[in-house]
């Protein structure tokens, strides 16, 4: 690796150093890095334990354990410069252990880990995030056997590497990153570069991955679910459109949710409806952590006025280990009653365009003279 001195038209080349010579540790280093950082991978991760041990007779543990957007628990093993010649051994057997894992132990393992780290945080609530707003009911995890490895280290043994590509011949989704650090001055930089598989083979299993996804869906959707969510937005619409015109372009969803932009780019105006609460929000998410979390500050300053108009409670949730942010009201209620149908759309459709009046103002002070001048 080479800095670029763009004044002199010059490279330099990096010092490359190993964990050893800077004095960093496998767990208390390495791992909290991937830990808080599982997009080194090129993907979106959730990590939902570290150091698990709860294996039945067994006192082993893994170092990372996390979820992949299509529900696949994926085992994380990290080694520092050398693989060591035993990693493949030891990852498949922790993955046999977890292949066991039913969709509870799987929240309960992630609510102990978010016990320990992450106080007043639940679980179900992040998974439901995680999956991009589907239904807790409808989230299918750790399905037949779909359990994922990937390696860390900085080299890979030839025994290791053999036998990886040989599982691969089973099927067997394992990748293999090899970690390189560099320093230049008081800097110090660290790349992952996956070299199992190669890209183009990654993109073909991710082919077969969506396909089983698809198929995973499809037995879904036989659930009355979509259905009767398409159902109830329809009805919404209907009612919200004779109170305001800011949702009269948008059509009914089969999701729990839908959207419409409040004016600010990266701001919309969210309904969400699922089988325990009914929610109105403005969630902030502008593809920028640092600038979604001085909006949600500015609005903050503004919350005694923002409540006033309102007329109720607001809860401000900065989510904290999240890049986005929200403002929401929220009350009880199952979308899957009927019953509770006609109270349900009078109380979102009028909360929501009080919740509009309410902001309105302050979303046009953000857009107008803080986003387009550049000062965030």
């Amino acid at each position: 690796m080479y800095q670029i001195d763009k004044d002199q038209n010059r490279i330099t080349q990096l010092t490359k150093k190993t964990f050893s010579e800077l004095g960093f540790r496998e767990r208390d280093h390495l791992q909290e890095w991937i830990a808080y950082n599982p997009d080194v991978f090129g993907e979106d991760l959730l990590i939902i334990q570290k150091e698990f041990s709860n294996f039945d007779d067994t006192n082993e543990r893994l170092d990372l354990l996390a979820l992949d957007k299509f529900g696949n628990l994926v085992i994380i093993e990290n080694k520092l410069d050398d693989s060591g010649k035993d990693v493949t051994w030891q990852s498949l057997k922790y993955t046999s252990y977890c292949s066991e894992l039913s969709k509870e132990n799987i929240r309960s393992i992630y609510q102990d880990y978010l016990n320990k780290y992450f106080k007043d945080e639940k679980a179900e609530d992040n998974l439901v995030d995680f999956f991009e707003g589907k239904e807790y009911e409808e989230i299918i995890l750790n399905n037949g056997f779909s359990q994922r490895i990937i390696l860390v280290a900085s080299y890979f043994r030839k025994e290791v590497t053999s036998t990886v590509l040989w599982l691969m011949n089973y099927k067997l989704n394992i990748q293999c990153f090899k970690t390189s650090l560099s320093q230049f001055e008081e800097q110090i930089f660290i790349n992952f570069e996956q070299i199992i598989p190669t890209k183009d083979a990654e993109d073909y299993m991710i082919g077969l991955a969506d396909k089983a996804q698809e198929e995973i869906q499809t037995q879904v959707q036989l659930k009355n679910r979509h259905i009767v969510r398409k159902e109830f937005w329809i009805k919404l619409l209907e009612k919200m459109n004779k109170k305001s015109n800011l949702f009269e372009s948008i059509g009914p969803s089969q999701q729990s949710w839908i959207s419409k932009g409040s004016g600010v780019k990266g701001i919309p105006y969210n309904f969400v409806v699922t089988k325990k609460y009914t929610r109105v929000e403005l969630y902030i998410d502008t593809g920028n952590l640092e600038k979604n979390k001085l909006i949600f500050d500015f609005l903050v300053k503004h919350k005694i006025d923002i409540e006033s108009k309102f007329g109720n409670k607001l809860e401000w949730d900065e989510l904290d280990n999240k890049r986005a942010s929200r403002i929401k009201f929220e009350k009880d209620g199952n979308v899957f009653d009927k019953e509770q149908w006609e109270f349900m759309i009078d109380s979102m459709t009028g909360s929501m365009v009080k919740f509009e009046v309410s902001f309105k103002g302050f979303l046009k002070e953000i857009d107008n003279e803080l986003l387009s001048k550049g000062d965030w």
